[in-house]
């Protein structure tokens, strides 16, 4: 087992890599050249940028059993499609109960934002949701 991080744009990449250290297991940071980790205690896949580039890069290696961090619900779904976990910045763990209703969701989304409707962002990262999330990775 490994965790794979979607890291473009993760808040929880930090805990999830000392998390995995605390634990034994390798962790590995996917990114493309936009962002730059040099992270102690991880492995760092930088691929070329483009659309999805990591992403892509992630899911090719992602294997059975392991942890997959992301907020990218079409990634979640690959991963899901390589019996993977994933794993959400808040502690949502994804599964074929609810990755359907997740997708109708960001589908309706891109919609409404097609649409020139403008929707509120996320608020302000709490410490619950850090809480929440290392609860969850190895829950």
């Amino acid at each position: 087992m490994k965790i794979l991080i979607d890291a473009d744009g993760c808040p929880v990449t930090k805990i999830a890599v000392e998390t995995a250290s605390n634990a034994g297991i390798k962790a590995v940071i996917y990114c493309d050249t936009s962002h730059e980790f040099s992270n102690t205690g991880a492995e760092v896949i930088t691929v070329s940028k483009g659309a999805d580039s990591a992403d892509f890069a992630l899911v090719n290696d992602a294997q059975k059993g392991d942890i997959v961090i992301t907020q990218d619900y079409g990634l979640a779904a690959m991963a899901l499609a390589k019996k993977a976990m994933p794993l959400t910045q808040n502690g949502l763990i994804i599964s074929d109960k609810n990755i359907d209703s997740l997708l109708m969701s960001r589908h309706a989304a891109k919609a409404a934002r097609r649409a020139g409707k403008h929707l509120k962002g996320p608020s302000k990262r709490t410490e619950k949701q850090n809480k929440d999330f290392k609860a969850a990775l190895f829950n």
